[in-house]
């Protein structure tokens, strides 16, 4: 299944439009390696997801072609969750 579909149905993003567009930001990593929208997915992959400040990643469970809102969170499982340090301007050093 392409990753945008996926992103969707599985509801980790809502929209697939929002999830091609995270996806081609370069912010989506599949098995540490930069996805794209159309990038395919199968059940044990593990996806890290870009949001702002933080970083969710996440093992793909199962894969539906649809699935209902009940049903949407069995099909992975957030693995880890962790905020970015916000860099300060005043510590950077544009002189090098």
């Amino acid at each position: 299944m392409r990753l945008d579909k996926f992103l969707k149905v599985s509801r980790l993003i809502k929209r697939r439009t929002l999830a091609k567009e995270v996806a081609d930001q370069g912010r989506i990593t599949i098995n540490g390696k930069v996805a794209k929208a159309s990038s395919v997915v199968k059940g044990g992959d593990e996806l890290s997801i870009r949001f702002g400040q933080k970083v969710v990643t996440a093992t793909i469970d199962a894969i539906r072609e649809s699935a209902k809102k009940e049903e949407a969170a069995s099909m992975f499982t957030i693995t880890n969750e962790e905020r970015l340090e916000k860099v300060d301007p005043a510590f950077i050093d544009d002189e090098d």
